[in-house]
């Protein structure tokens, strides 16, 4: 019997929040017992370059699969993939295995990412997009939000291991889900020669002006804010918060994302862009109020507020490259696009050992929320965007996510209880 639209879609942010509870719980575990092991943040930067960038650099490559492949299966066997990496990690303490091992997760996870955001339009329409995204984020951030307070609970009373050896199990579980979703996942495929291999993704992105600015204000943001993922274990040790604080700063970071995953359900079509770029100006208020903050106590609000925006970013940005994307072409253009932002996170996780070192973990937030700003004007000047509505054209798709079609007419202003209309 097929499963309906909506539980399809909480199926699968259902098997997010597993994984991703356990990915979290891990990289607690991963960060915590390297700099343990080395007390470097060079060797922070690596680990965190291993676990994030990865998608930058093989993000492109794999997300060929979601379109060639059948979107379920490319999904399950990511899964697997990942479930096999991380019971490796759960037998060595090597730093330098760990990091390897933490990178060959982060490759196999890759695939699931760009086909699960693929197929979300086919498993419901486009009048359910905003919450399908919302639904899935919700479970993503659940698990960011979960996973760090379980990982440093058993942490503290069992060690790393045990923590990498239940993520390799939380992996196989998410699976699991996935399997039992009957539902359609892609349109019937219409590649064309045009239209073959990873470079497809990537011309479709540069020539769609939005998609293109998008990227590049997230691009811009992230060449600072990634920078705090490497400061806040030295942010641990500057307020003396030992590893359960280090659980509550990515905690209060996930209880953020999966309130502002809630709130982007009442995103439309008319509202995504200008979601973007009230996202990212969230977190450059908030990482500036960061680098001055003397209280641990103001540093996990911030946190959470600074999660929110974010959250909000990206489902207004996964909802814009959804409707604005043939489904053929969905998981190269979504990967494209994540890799180009990873690109610059890697940079970020490159420069944030060395950033650190020199100026504190204070400071380097300070810079990640000037980072945001910046982002956020790229939005705003290259977009036009105002407060009542821009010149942007909306692209919307079919209810089953076919072949796109142009309306070609500006945003409607919040105050607008009328959309423009879809061709």
């Amino acid at each position: 019997m097929p499963t309906s639209p909506r539980a399809a879609v909480r199926r699968i942010a259902l098997a997010r929040l597993i994984s991703i509870g356990g990915g979290a719980a891990a990289y607690t575990a991963l960060m915590f017992t390297i700099y343990r092991e080395t007390g470097s943040p060079l060797w922070l930067s690596a680990a965190a370059l291993a676990t994030f960038g990865a998608e930058a650099l093989f993000g492109p490559l794999t997300g060929v699969f979601g379109d060639r492949f059948n979107r379920k299966r490319v999904m399950i066997v990511s899964d697997i993939a990942g479930s096999a990496c991380f019971g490796a990690m759960a037998l060595t303490s090597d730093p330098g295995a760990l990091v390897a091992l933490s990178l060959g997760s982060a490759i196999a996870e890759t695939p699931f990412i760009s086909a699960s955001g693929a197929a979300i339009p086919n498993l419901v329409g486009e009048d359910l997009i905003a919450w399908a995204n919302s639904t899935v984020g919700l479970g993503r951030n659940l698990g960011i939000l979960l996973g760090p307070v379980l990982g440093g609970l058993l942490l503290t009373k069992f060690g790393a291991q045990t923590v990498f050896a239940a993520n390799a199990a939380s992996f196989l579980v998410s699976a699991a889900l996935v399997a039992t979703v009957s539902a359609r996942f892609a349109e019937p495929r219409r590649t064309t020669d045009g239209d073959r291999g990873f470079r497809a993704g990537i011309r479709f992105l540069m020539d769609e002006r939005v998609l293109r600015t998008v990227t590049l204000g997230w691009s811009v943001a992230v060449v600072g804010f990634g920078m705090g993922i490497v400061a806040d274990m030295p942010m641990v040790d500057t307020f003396r918060a030992g590893a359960l604080g280090f659980g509550a700063i990515i905690a209060c970071w996930g209880g953020g994302t999966a309130l502002g995953a809630i709130l982007g359900r009442r995103l439309t079509a008319a509202t995504e862009v200008r979601t973007v770029a009230g996202g990212l100006l969230i977190t450059c208020v908030t990482g500036l109020a960061i680098g001055i903050t003397p209280w641990f106590a103001m540093f996990l609000v911030l946190t959470f507020l600074m999660g929110i925006g974010d959250s909000l970013a990206e489902v207004a940005t996964r909802g814009l490259q959804q409707r604005r994307t043939p489904d053929h072409l969905r998981s190269r253009v979504s990967a494209a696009s994540d890799g180009m932002v990873n690109a610059a996170l890697a940079i970020s996780f490159v420069l944030g050992g060395f950033a650190v070192s020199a100026v504190g973990p204070k400071a380097v937030y300070a810079i990640g929320g000037a980072t945001a700003g910046l982002g956020t004007l790229v939005l705003v000047r290259v977009l036009g965007i105002r407060a009542r509505g821009g010149p942007i054209a909306v692209e919307t798709l079919g209810a089953g996510g076919g072949p796109l079609v142009a309306a070609r007419t500006p945003l409607a202003s919040p105050a607008d209880p009328h959309p423009p209309a879809k061709d």
